[in-house]
């Protein structure tokens, strides 16, 4: 299924990786530090997707959120390594991928910096040609001018390229320029509400190692039941 495909968008938190517990950690030690009621992990978990300073004025109001960003921000890059976990055969599948000769960029609304960091440590980026996240350009996802702006940079055709990701937001990025979408349910969401989404996802899949099988016949790890 995947021979009309040339270039891949892969998103990153809760696709390629599972970072949750250290963002969970630096929401958490914003909320201390202000002395604000701490959000439940579940809570966290439940919210994040459109960037951090979105997710921070929904969890601490608008009127902490500036000072809370930045605390977020001073623990992020003391702790970042601490629970970042490749997410099981995405290493494998990029590498795979890359080997067929597709084009693949990390499209993400973790910021640019971090995000780069993280491909660089988990051994992503030599199968990248590009990581594009929030902060590189005045938008983020489903903003219609960030998918653009990557489409653009990668001198990508809309009808040879694929995003994958795990979220709402995902499949919102992808519809915006008409990019079909494959979605996986290692991040908040379930198959069902996934594939409820309006607009549906071309596909949706219990984890990239399903995908890979199923869409480009490709056999990897698949994630611990």
């Amino acid at each position: 299924m995947g021979q009309d495909t040339q270039t891949i968008l892969f998103d990153l938190d809760g696709t390629l990786i599972d970072h949750f517990m250290t963002i969970y950690r630096c929401y958490r030690y914003a909320q201390d530090v202000l002395g604000l009621e701490p959000a439940s992990y579940e809570t966290v978990r439940a919210t994040v997707g459109g960037s951090v300073p979105i997710t921070m004025e929904r969890l601490v109001g608008k009127e902490n959120a500036e000072r809370a960003v930045k605390l977020f921000r001073s623990h992020y890059a003391e702790i970042w390594k601490e629970d970042l976990v490749a997410l099981p055969g995405s290493l494998e599948l990029l590498k795979a991928l890359h080997e067929r000769g597709f084009k693949q960029a990390i499209f993400t609304n973790k910021e640019g910096n971090n995000a780069r960091l993280v491909a660089d440590y988990l051994g992503y980026t030599p199968y990248l040609e590009k990581v594009f996240g929030t902060g590189d350009t005045p938008w983020r996802k489903p903003q219609p001018e960030f998918t653009r702006h990557v489409m653009e940079t990668m001198q990508a055709d809309p009808a040879t390229t694929l995003m994958i990701g795990d979220s709402p937001w995902d499949i919102a990025s992808a519809a915006t320029a008409g990019l079909r979408c494959l979605v996986v349910a290692t991040g908040s969401h379930s198959i069902k509400q996934l594939s409820a989404n309006d607009p549906a996802p071309l596909g949706a899949y219990a984890d990239l190692a399903e995908l890979g099988l199923e869409f480009f016949g490709v056999e990897i790890e698949a994630c611990p039941a």
